[in-house]
Formats: structure tokens, sequence, C-alpha cells
């Protein structure tokens, strides 16, 4: 089945807000068998509704629409899509009551406009709504299904949970199953050439990749038999895409880096400290993001000047003037350094050219290094990077995660 994404909203149209109820729907329909072809965002014109629903009928089997159920003025996609579908809209008593409740057990009064919440298309299935007082629902029209949801996130998805998806699935023939296998060390061409002959010949799993700064996601997807006995039809591709990409495959849950990293450290029971140059403090923030890692993450320094790399790290004034902040002599210093000072297991450092400004011919911007000290040495990792300073600054942090990823599944 196709299904088609129709978000209502003038403010989604001006940027105001973000469209995350597409996204939402679109990461929950596989499951019911359902894809996804189509988003729309329309503003709140009953006439370009009217067109965009149109055309949405005209080639999709499934149509959610989400936004405009509230009372105010401007707010008419039950009436619009009545229209076009011809239903009358009739007043369902049950939810003018459910209303009167909300706003009584809040102590506010119930203005006259909310009653054409209550006004839903005869004959539909009603999708309560627990978290505010626009109720949604479900017809079937022609063949099509077409699903109507307020717009706040917070509403939208638990009636989607409890209600749309459990229709979905009592209908669905069948079910599409995704796996994500997060890939670093590898870019995305050199990823497609080495599984090629699987790409090509895909049928049931299909393989997708795709990439984002730093790293590629191949999504690996199954369809199901509703009825078939329980099989792992991902399995086999997996360990194949394994087998010949090796450790560069790091998750297959779409974990992210720093949460695989972060994992390991807490497992391992090893201590970590940090010191940071050019990140300025943003590989220690994506540590403290992850819960439970206070176990093991004992500080971060940040040590933008040589003067602060010297007087906090240890870092010789000799490596300095011979050869700069940004080098592997002053990287391993101060992964050496923040490990001494600390009394950790482990001391990862920082230090490179972020830019826009102060590369040169020598050290261009981009340039970086990671050192990761431990009991038995040190190691250092050259990076050659591009992009904006932003870019530089998030690839750096995926470096340094990988870093220590590889070196605690070493000792593991």
């Amino acid at each position: 089945m196709k299904a088609e994404i129709l978000a209502v909203g003038t403010e989604l149209l001006m940027g105001q807000i973000a469209n995350t109820n597409a996204q939402y729907i679109s990461s929950r329909l596989p499951d019911a068998g359902i894809g996804v072809y189509y988003h729309d965002v329309v503003g709140d014109n009953p006439e370009r509704l009217k067109q965009s629903l149109s055309l949405a009928l005209s080639r999709s089997d499934v149509v959610i629409l989400t936004g405009g159920l509230g009372p105010t003025r401007d707010d008419l996609t039950k009436e619009t899509v009545a229209a076009v579908v011809n239903r009358k809209l009739v007043l369902d008593q049950d939810s003018l009551d459910i209303m009167e409740d909300f706003f009584k057990k809040r102590g506010r009064k119930m203005t006259h406009n909310n009653i054409k919440q209550a006004y839903l298309p005869e004959g539909c299935t009603i999708v309560r709504n627990s978290n505010g007082t626009a109720p949604g629902c479900i017809m079937e029209v022609n063949g099509k299904t077409i699903v109507m949801l307020p717009g706040p996130p917070s509403e939208m998805r638990p009636m989607f949970d409890e209600t749309v998806m459990p229709y979905f699935l009592a209908r669905a023939e069948y079910r599409l199953e995704s796996r994500f296998l997060r890939i670093f060390g590898i870019g995305e061409s050199a990823v497609e050439d080495m599984l090629l002959d699987l790409i090509d010949k895909q049928s049931n799993p299909t393989i997708a990749p795709y990439a984002r700064d730093g790293e590629v996601t191949l999504r690996i997807t199954a369809k199901y038999d509703k009825n078939s006995p329980e099989e792992d039809l991902l399995l086999p591709l997996e360990n194949e895409i394994r087998r010949r990409l090796g450790d560069a495959v790091y998750s297959n849950d779409n974990r992210s880096l720093e949460q695989i990293a972060s994992g390991l450290l807490i497992e391992s029971k090893k201590t970590l400290s940090i010191a940071e140059s050019c990140t300025g403090g943003l590989v220690s923030s994506k540590f403290t993001d992850m819960p439970g890692i206070s176990q093991v993450f004992d500080r971060a320094i940040v040590t933008y000047s040589n003067h602060a790399k010297t007087e906090e790290l240890g870092v010789k004034k000799e490596t300095l003037d011979a050869f700069g902040a940004v080098s592997e002599q002053t990287a391993r210093e101060m992964a050496e350094g923040v490990r001494l000072v600390s009394g950790t297991d482990i001391g990862i450092s920082v230090t490179g050219i972020a830019g826009p400004g102060g590369g040169t011919e020598e050290k261009p911007v981009g340039l970086v290094y990671t050192a990761l000290a431990h009991e038995q040495g040190t190691v250092v990792k050259k990076l050659d990077l591009w992009g904006s300073r932003s870019r530089i600054r998030e690839v750096t942090c995926l470096h340094v995660f990988d870093m220590l990823r590889r070196y605690l599944l070493k000792i593991k």
C-alpha cells in the first residue's frame, strides 16, 4: 500500500515549526506493510488543501492528514476533506461530552467555537484524544483510507500509536521490518563498491545506503507475510555485510557512535579524562549526554591556548615551539598529560584547525590530531577534514568516539 502524509498549517510553510509528525508517521507505517511515497505540506487555505488532497487520493491508497482540526476559523481540515469526499459532518455527542469534561477538569470555560471540533464525518471511526480537545478520525472512501489527526505532536503521536497503528495492523497482509547498520571509517562510494553485487541482485531483503556527515547508514528491509513463521530474513544479509565491511559496522540498531562508545566504556569500567582544544568541549558535551557516564567519566579540560596546554597538561614548551599546537607530538603530550593529572585509565586529546581562518599551506584548515593514551602506550591519529567549522568539529568527535570504541573492543 502507498501512503501519503499531508501536513496542514501555514506555520509549517513559513518555517516556524518543523514537520516532525511526517517523520514520526513515516517511521511507523512500514510495520504495517505500508510504504510512504509522498510528503506534502499545504497552508491553511481550503482551495489549496482541496487540490492537495485530490492529488493525494489519485496516487495513494492511504492519506494521513495532520493539523487543522482546532477550534479557530482557519482550522478547516475536516470541512475541506468532507467536501472533497462528499461526506456530511455530524455532531458526535460523546466527543462533545469528553471535550466539556476536559475543560471542566481544568477549571476553564469552554468557548462556543470549540463545539466545531465535535463535528466529524458521517460513518467515520473516531480517534479519541486523551491529551487535547480535538478528536481525529479514520474514513474508508472508495477503497482509500483517509486519516485525520491533530497537529501538536504531543496529541498526534499517542493517537497514532493507540488507534491508527492497530487499525492498520489488523488489516495488514504483510509487514516491513528494517535494520539500520551504521558505518564509520568507509565512505559512501566505497561502501557501495564493496556491496555492489548484493545491491544489484537485491529483492527481499533490500539495501538502501545513505550518507550523513562523516558516516554511512545502510537500511536493510525485509518483507514478511503476516502469518509466516518467525524467521530473521535480515540476519544472513547483515552477516554478509559485516563480513565484508568488518568492524567499520558499529551498530545494527541505529544507535549513534557516541552511544556505542559510551556503552563500551561503562561496561569496561575504565575511567576517562579528556583534553580538548579545537573542539572546545564538544566531545565532552556529547559524552555527558549519555546516561550513566558519570561512573567512568572523570573530567574534561579545555586547553585552547598554548599556555593552558603547558600549565594544565604539562605539554612541554619545547614541543610547542618545535612542532606547534597542532601536531602529533602535542596531541600525544596532551592525552598523556590529562591522563596523568586525573589519574584515569584513558586520556583522550584533540587539537586542530577548525577554521575558517588560521590555516597555512603546511597546516591547512581541517588538520586535526586526536590521541588516546592508556597504560600500554599512546595512539595518535592524523585527520585531514574539510567543510565548515561546525562540520570539522562534529566529524572530529566521531573520530574520537571511534578511536575509543576500537580500543575498548580490542581489550574486551
